[in-house]
C-alpha cells in the first residue's frame, strides 16, 4: 500500500509552507513573511521513530491560474477529459516559463497526491481564486481546503461559503497555533476522502498520539532528573586557618546555585530536543518570568508555594520522614514518629518558606573542619523548579514547527493550572524523601516522581 501524499497548494503567501512545517513537524521547512519563499515543489516526509507515515509536498503559489485554466479549457470538451488535460498541461508546458509555478504544483497531483488548498481568512474572497479552484477540481484528486486566518478571522465565513462549492471538507486552522488535535483532525478528514488512505492515516493518527505520549513521559523524566539533581547535590570545602566561614558559606552557596541553574538550562535544551525544537533560541524567547534568575524573588513568588501552603506540604513531607522512623522501630511507636515528623515539618516549612540552602560544619580527622551546603531540605525549591519546567514544557509542546518568532509567555493571560491537593501532597512526600537521601535515588522513587510530573504536564496541555 502506497503512503498517503499531499500537495499543499494555493495563492502565494497564504501559509502553505507553514502548514507543511506544522504537519511534518519539520523546522527545516523554509518559512518567511515574504511572498515567493517556495520556488519549487519539495517533499517532506513525516516520520515517527524512523517510520514514514505520510508525505507532504510544499509547492509554489499559483501565478497565472487564469491563463492556465484557459489552456486547459481548450483541451477538454467534457468532464471525463479534464484529468487527462491536466496531465497534458504538466508534460507540454514544463519548459514554458510563464507556467513554471503551475507545472510545479500540478505535477504532484498528476503523480497521485491529494490536495490541501490553503487560503487566508483575513483577506476578502475574490473571483481570481476561482480559476485556481477550478484547475484543482479538473485534476480529479481528493481534496480539502484549509482557511488559515493570518491575524484575523474577518472573512472566514465568506471563504467557507465559496470553498464549500469546490471542496467536500473545509477546515479553519490557525496554522501557527495548530495543536496536535487539529493536525490529527486534518489527517482523519483526508481518510474520509479516499478509501485507500483510511488505514494508513488511522495508523498515522495512532502513531502521532503515541509519540506525543512518549515525548511527555520523556519530558517528565527530564524534569524529575532536574529536581533530583537540585535536592541531592551538595558543595563542600575545607575551612582553612584564618579563613572566614561566612565567606566560605556564601561561596559554596553560589556554587550550588550555579550548578542548579546549569542543570535547569540543560533540562530545557533536552526537552526542546524531545519535541524537535532544536533551533529555538531561548535568549530571544521573551520568556520574562522563565528568564528571571532561578533564585530571584520574582521567580519564587511566581512559581513557589506561599507560606500557608508550604506549611501544609511541610506537614506532609515531615510525616513521610516520620514514617521512616516508624519503620526503623518496627511500628512499636504506634506512629508517634509520623506525628512528631508532621509537627516538625510544619514548623520548619513556616519559618523556612524562602530558605534555599542548609549548611553543616563537620570536624574531620586531625581537627580540620569542612563546610557542606545542600538544598535537600528546601521545601520551595522543587516546586519552583517544577513550576518553571511546567511553563516551559507547555510552551514547547504547543509550539508549531512553523513558528519562527520569539517564544512569548504571558503568565497572567495563560496561567498554569493549580496543582490539586492530592498531587501537591504526593509531590511533597516525594521531594521530602529525595531530600533525605544520602545516595542515589532508587528507581521506584524516580518512577513515582516521573508519574506525578507527567500528570501535571498532561493537565497543562489540556
Amino acid at each position: 500500500m502506497s503512503l498517503p501524499r499531499f500537495a499543499i497548494v494555493g495563492h502565494p503567501n497564504k501559509g502553505k509552507s507553514s502548514l507543511v512545517a506544522t504537519l511534518a513537524t519539520d523546522i527545516s521547512v523554509p518559512v518567511a513573511a515574504e511572498s515567493g519563499t517556495t520556488r519549487a515543489a519539495t517533499s517532506y516526509p513525516m516520520r515517527v521513530r524512523g517510520e514514514t507515515l505520510y508525505e507532504l509536498v510544499d509547492t509554489p503559489g499559483f501565478q497565472r491560474a487564469r491563463r492556465a485554466l484557459a489552456w486547459l479549457q481548450g483541451q477538454a470538451d467534457s468532464a471525463d477529459q479534464r484529468p487527462k488535460a491536466v496531465r497534458r498541461f504538466v508534460v507540454e508546458q514544463v519548459a514554458e516559463p510563464q507556467f513554471e509555478a503551475e507545472v510545479a504544483l500540478l505535477a504532484p497531483l498528476v503523480e497521485g497526491a491529494g490536495i490541501i488548498y490553503v487560503v487566508d481568512g483575513a483577506v476578502p474572497y475574490g473571483p481570481e481564486y476561482e480559476a485556481e479552484m477550478e484547475i484543482l477540481r479538473w485534476s480529479g484528486r481528493p481534496s480539502l481546503a484549509v482557511i488559515n486566518p493570518i491575524g484575523a478571522r474577518t472573512y472566514v465565513d465568506a471563504w467557507r461559503d465559496a470553498l464549500g462549492q469546490y471542496f467536500r471538507i473545509v477546515r479553519e486552522v490557525d496554522v501557527l497555533a495548530a495543536g496536535l488535535e487539529q493536525r490529527l483532525d486534518l489527517l482523519r478528514a483526508f481518510g474520509q476522502l479516499d478509501e485507500q488512505w483510511r488505514a494508513p492515516l488511522e495508523r498515522a493518527v495512532e502513531a502521532l498520539s503515541a509519540d506525543r505520549d512518549r515525548a511527555r513521559s520523556q519530558a517528565a523524566g527530564l524534569v524529575g532528573d532536574l529536581i533530583v539533581t537540585a535536592l541531592t547535590t551538595s558543595q563542600r570545602a575545607r575551612l582553612t586557618d584564618g579563613a572566614s566561614e561566612e565567606e566560605l558559606r556564601r561561596s559554596l552557596e553560589e556554587s550550588l546555585r550555579a550548578t542548579i541553574r546549569s542543570a535547569e538550562l540543560k533540562a530545557r535544551d533536552q526537552i526542546q530536543r524531545v519535541y524537535q525544537h532544536t533551533t529555538m533560541d531561548r535568549v530571544e524567547q521573551g520568556l520574562e518570568v522563565l528568564n528571571e534568575d532561578l533564585f530571584g524573588e520574582r521567580t519564587w513568588s511566581a512559581f513557589g508555594l506561599d507560606r500557608l501552603t508550604l506549611t501544609g506540604v511541610g506537614t506532609t513531607g515531615g510525616a513521610a520522614a516520620g514514617v521512616g522512623f516508624d519503620a526503623i522501630t518496627g511500628g512499636l511507636s504506634l506512629f508517634a514518629g509520623a506525628a512528631i515528623g508532621a509537627v516538625a515539618g510544619g514548623a520548619t516549612a513556616w519559618f523556612a518558606a524562602d530558605k534555599f540552602a542548609d549548611f553543616e560544619t563537620a570536624t574531620l580527622p586531625f581537627g580540620e573542619q569542612e563546610v557542606v551546603v545542600s538544598a535537600g531540605k528546601s521545601r520551595n525549591l522543587p516546586f519552583v523548579l517544577l513550576g518553571r519546567a511546567r511553563a516551559h514544557h507547555r510552551l514547547v509542546a504547543r509550539r508549531s514547527h512553523a513558528e519562527r518568532a520569539a517564544l512569548v509567555v504571558d503568565s497572567e493571560a495563560d496561567p498554569l493550572p493549580e496543582l490539586d491537593s492530592a498531587n501537591r501532597s504526593a509531590l511533597a512526600q516525594l521531594f521530602a524523601k529525595l531530600g533525605g537521601l544520602s545516595g542515589d535515588a532508587p528507581q521506584s522513587l524516580m518512577d513515582d516522581l516521573r508519574a506525578q510530573i507527567e500528570t501535571c504536564l498532561r493537565a497543562d496541555e489540556a
